[in-house]
């Protein structure tokens, strides 16, 4: 059965490092750079519409966040100062951020690496 990831019990966005602060009841606590919310946007600008349709996200690492707004009861939407606000950050996509985040960030500049393209504007 599935479990359903926990609720955010406060999401504090911190505009002066460009950080998504997101506090758990159990006490943790992840900080997200912005840059790296926006490259793993859930949106279909960045994922496609289907497996092997993934854009590479480049030039994302000035990037920030200018507004948090909530998704009913089961996410977020973030609006990102280079335009981009579409796609919904889910509870459980969320988690799943916060949780393997060194990871996908690896993979992340791997693909930049591998693609010749650059973190920079």
């Amino acid at each position: 059965m599935h479990t359903p990831a926990p609720v955010p019990s406060r999401i504090e966005l911190k505009a002066r490092s460009k950080e998504l602060a997101v506090h758990y009841p159990d006490g943790e606590c992840f900080e997200l750079s912005a840059e790296y919310l926006r490259v793993h946007s859930p949106s279909a600008e960045v994922r496609g519409h289907g497996f092997g349709q993934e854009r590479l996200q480049v030039g994302k690492r000035l990037v920030g966040i200018d507004g948090v707004e909530p998704v009913g009861n089961y996410g977020l939407k973030l609006i990102f100062d280079d335009g981009h606000d579409t796609g919904i950050y889910t509870w459980q996509y969320l988690r799943d951020l916060c949780l393997n985040r060194e990871r996908y960030w690896q993979d992340y500049l791997q693909r930049l690496t591998a693609a010749n393209a650059s973190r920079e504007p």
